[in-house]
């Protein structure tokens, strides 16, 4: 039987929904999803079998305005996703407005003359007369392939985004086995959970400072995994907060990201945690590609 395959770069401005959408394609949790900015921070390929079609989905940072190093490297991912791909898929909230970052992102994909696809997602929280003007809106803008509705939250609208990304396949063979639905292996995945729950425990400035890495992922012979994270950030007083009060801050996150990494591995996990110090990585190129950005 002939395959096809497609990668599909999903883009847009923070908070749009792309990770909660890529986790919706792909039927299974691969992506972070918060509800803070530039909670994704590097390209995450989500995989999806359709019959004899593979779908690869390119999750991306949002798309904003740097500030920092990794700032940069982020923005950067976003344009070089763009590039070498199938399709572009722009993701946007239900606003009747072309802004700034889109402006920016369509132009970057007409200048590469990769085809597009515009999805409005979180159609829940507008109603149809909303929805028309943001559909209005963008088509006056540019010249989409089609225009496709979704609520990521609720699954509405992915039957037909399917039909139309499955479109863009092209005869070849599978990029990645079946079975596999992402390219990340599990010490990334793990510490990408755990800095989800991070970022859903803390306030402010502290989340974007945080880095996690696991050091050490090893099976017992009764089958406990045994993971041991690091959690960088870049302030001597931001260990205190990360900790809590008689470390309740540092168990409350534990108990969360050990209940999603059980339930990624399918076994039984024993996590320990230690929180260190890596005074204003974000603006040291070194320490930003030991930490897994490579600039």
């Amino acid at each position: 039987m002939e395959t096809k395959t497609a990668m599909i770069t999903l883009a847009g401005r923070p908070n749009v929904g792309k990770s909660t959408l890529i986790n919706a394609l792909a039927g299974e949790k691969i992506a972070i999803v918060t509800n803070k900015p530039q909670t994704t921070r590097s390209r995450i390929f989500g995989i999806v079998n359709r019959g004899n079609t593979q779908l690869v989905f390119v999750d991306t940072p949002g798309f904003h305005r740097a500030k920092t190093r990794l700032g940069d490297y982020m923005v950067g991912v976003v344009r070089q996703s763009v590039a070498d791909v199938d399709a572009v898929a722009l993701v946007v909230e239900p606003i009747a407005n072309v802004g700034t970052p889109e402006h920016i992102l369509l132009n970057h994909i007409a200048s590469v003359g990769v085809p597009a696809t515009l999805i409005i997602n979180k159609i829940d929280t507008v109603k149809k007369p909303s929805l028309l003007e943001v559909m209005a809106a963008y088509s006056a803008f540019y010249e989409f392939d089609a225009i496709i509705p979704v609520s990521a939250k609720f699954g509405a609208g992915l039957d037909d985004l399917f039909k139309v990304l499955e479109g863009y396949a092209v005869s070849g063979p599978k990029l990645f086995p079946d079975g596999a639905v992402t390219d990340q292996p599990d010490k990334i995945i793990i510490a990408e959970l755990i800095r989800e729950k991070l970022l859903t425990c803390l306030d402010r400035e502290v989340p974007h400072g945080i880095a996690v890495e696991v050091s050490r992922l090893h099976g017992r012979d009764d089958g406990i995994i045994d993971a041991d994270a690091v959690i960088y950030c870049e302030r001597e007083r931001h260990v205190g907060i990360i900790i809590g009060k008689d470390g309740l801050m540092l168990k409350n996150v534990g108990t969360l990201a050990r209940a999603d990494i059980e339930k990624f591995l399918g076994a039984q996990v024993f996590l320990r945690m230690w929180v260190h110090v890596k005074d204003g990585w974000r603006d040291n190129s070194r320490l930003i590609s030991e930490l897994g950005f490579p600039l």
